[in-house]
């Protein structure tokens, strides 16, 4: 399977777990699940330079600026430490009783009462500082704003919008592109609107799930003993408190199995379970790491796994040249679905794994969703690498990457690397030309109206025969002149990645642009020591861009859409908002307080840092969740000596 085709595959998934989600029928994916694959998708399209016209890329969640004031915690709201294994919660408890109860996956609020009013209501945020959101705390569906307890009240809570409010909230949007795209990020814009009456409309709940404080109020005994104690106590007064049960070390599997069979019935979203010690005294005198309180545990749903053999390597082609490895195997249930195939990513992985025709592998959904091969138990390593490119028949050659080896088609010609050279340049990431699909550009390469990237600018030439063309007319037809001359108004970084320079991805071409002064003329004509000089710009990408400028077919090309493009003066960066200048990490895993991978991507860019995609010397740190996990970047990071955090300890450090 190529990469269009595997966008294809990811499209028509997410697409169908957005109808069955919104029309209310039994889901197919998580919330959790949805974003993994949609940031497989994401880095597809920007390799690819493909975006298909029903991609969910193509709908933006809900989107706000915050100028919400900002509160700092009087204790720190920390992350909890995690676990997959059951097991691992009954030897936890270790003999004491203890309360689970669900993980929401919303946006945790701490509230204040004084004197029976709620006064105060702050975010999460990084766990340090927190937004306020007080007026908007007051309009959720079930806070009370007025308690009988007139001392002072603090309690933490999940705000979340129910999948069946998500579902009418989307049902009123008539544009499938304008329909949100999860509960999560809908309830993160919702909590944080400027203007409470819109807050008001998305019937944000909140579940409490922590009686942090109660004090100064006579009439109330708040010397609680346990953590049910103090939920009894939020009932009465008024409280939404999470669903929970008491456990203990024989009757805790038995427990988590129940709340797993009410996943799928469920009305909110969840990505666990978390467990505290029910004796509040006894967790408290257990204290907490820098990361993490001692008192509670969350425990997140372990991988299935499945035997079987594999049966050939497919070796997809993409428009850089690149030819990705993905093992067929005998079809396998995994979580409910047949599953044939996974990603072998590269040559270095296929070499790792040992990988051969007719081994037998273990086999998992990674976050139960996206395919894996965990373990080779027969470790042949009798895989023959292509010599010749699957798609052109051109010679093939391995190169290294940053201690990755990787199959690349030595073709300048190759059929994949032309076609998908053009859809890059007018992806959303490039020129960002709408209404030209992958179908449309291939025919006019074949009707010779587009022989190289100004050719597009120049289409007007060939109107009579385009309005004539089938799935053309006029209206289509002025709709594209519309948004080609759109995309005649360009950021330079965008230009930069339009232009197809081998290993520039929109990240790299941003850092380049930055450092560089954010001219064309800069990075036309920078050497090879100036591209050197940029953090995390090693020799393969410096190379890159010094042989693409000094090719003169590459810089006439230039120099022709130059009569049509117009790039965006730089606008003045103010140094010291970029407090992560210098700074190089690599991400992999979920993430849990950001929307997803690349909205911390884009976080981690607008302060001045870089992102690679693999963990080299030059990296500075990883983010992982699962900081203890065996991954193979986790792996690499320990052999390097790079720092593996979380996310959490990214939040704490450099802030959200």
């Amino acid at each position: 399977m190529n990469v269009t085709q595997r966008q294809r595959e990811l499209t028509n998934l997410l697409d169908k777990a957005a109808k069955v989600y919104e029309q209310g029928q039994d889901e197919i994916m998580s919330n959790f699940e949805y974003d993994k694959l949609y940031d497989e998708l994401k880095a597809l399209e920007e390799k690819s330079g493909t975006v298909l016209a029903n991609s969910p890329t193509a709908r933006p969640g809900y989107e706000v600026l915050s100028e919400l004031p900002k509160f700092k915690h009087e204790t720190p709201c920390l992350s909890l430490d995690k676990t997959k294994s059951r097991a691992a919660l009954s030897e936890w408890l270790n003999g004491h009783d203890g309360v689970l109860s669900w993980k929401m996956d919303g946006l945790t609020v701490v509230l204040t009462y004084e004197n029976g009013e709620l006064v105060r209501a702050v975010t999460r945020g990084n766990g340090e500082i927190g937004e306020v959101i007080t007026n908007n705390a007051k309009v959720f569906k079930n806070v009370p704003v007025k308690i009988a307890f007139k001392g002072t009240l603090v309690i933490r809570g999940e705000a979340v919008i129910k999948y069946s409010d998500f579902e009418k909230i989307n049902d009123a949007i008539s544009d499938p592109a304008e329909k949100y795209k999860n509960p999560r990020n809908l309830c993160s814009g919702s909590v944080r609107q400027l203007n409470n009456e819109i807050t008001a409309k998305r019937n944000v709940h909140l579940f409490a799930f922590t009686l942090f404080s109660a004090s100064g109020d006579e009439n109330f005994n708040t010397d609680f003993k346990t953590i049910n104690e103090g939920f009894d106590f939020l009932e009465r007064l008024g409280f939404t408190v999470v669903e929970h049960k008491t456990v203990n070390s024989t009757n805790v599997e038995n427990a988590v199995q129940y709340f797993a069979d009410k996943i799928e019935s469920n009305d909110f979203p969840s990505d666990g379970l978390v467990l505290c010690f029910d004796n509040i005294a006894y967790g408290e005198s257990l204290g907490r790491t820098s990361k993490f309180p001692r008192n509670a545990i969350a425990f997140k749903w372990a991988d299935e796994t499945a035997l079987t053999h594999i049966r050939e390597v497919e070796w997809s082609a993409s428009r850089t040249g690149l030819i990705n490895p993905v093992a067929i195997f005998d079809p396998v249930e995994l979580e409910g679905t047949t599953v044939s195939r996974a990603s072998l990513h590269n040559v270095s992985v296929t070499e790792e794994l040992k990988i051969g025709i007719g081994d037998e592998v273990s086999v998992y959904k990674a976050n139960m969703i996206i395919p894996q091969i965990a373990e080779n138990l027969t470790k042949s390593g009798k895989l023959v690498i292509p010599a010749a490119c699957p798609v052109c028949g051109g010679r093939t050659e391995i190169k290294d990457n940053d201690g990755n080896r990787f199959l690349y088609c030595m073709n300048p010609v190759c059929t994949a690397k032309k076609l998908g050279s053009f859809v890059q340049f007018v992806s959303r990431d490039a020129m960002n030309i709408e209404g030209i699909s992958e179908s449309t550009l291939e025919k006019f390469i074949a009707l010779g109206y587009i022989h190289d990237y100004a050719d597009i600018y120049r289409l007007s030439a060939h109107r009579d025969e385009i309005v004539t063309l089938d799935g053309f007319g006029e209206k289509s037809y002025n709709n594209l002149q519309a948004a080609i001359e759109k995309s005649k108004d360009i950021e330079l970084p965008n230009f930069i990645f339009a232009l197809g320079i081998p290993n520039i991805g929109l990240a790299n071409a941003r850092l380049i642009c930055r450092e560089l002064g954010g001219t064309l003329d800069s990075v036309l004509n920078a050497d090879r020591e100036k591209l050197l000089s940029i953090n995390q710009i090693g020799d393969v990408i410096a190379d890159s861009v010094v042989n693409f400028m000094a090719d003169e077919k590459n810089r006439a090309e230039i120099a022709a859409l130059n009569e049509y493009v117009r790039i965006a003066e730089p606008e003045a960066v103010d140094e010291a908002s970029l407090s992560l200048k210098g700074l190089t990490f690599v991400i992999t895993g979920s993430v849990e307080h950001y929307a997803n991978r690349n909205e911390l991507k884009a976080f981690i860019e607008k302060k001045g840092g870089s992102v690679a995609s693999a963990v080299s010397k030059n990296t500075n740190y990883l983010i992982n969740n699962d900081v203890m996990s065996n991954s193979s970047k986790n792996k690499k990071a320990k052999e390097l000596g790079v720092e593996i955090i979380s996310e959490e300890a990214f939040i704490e450090r450099f802030g959200n």
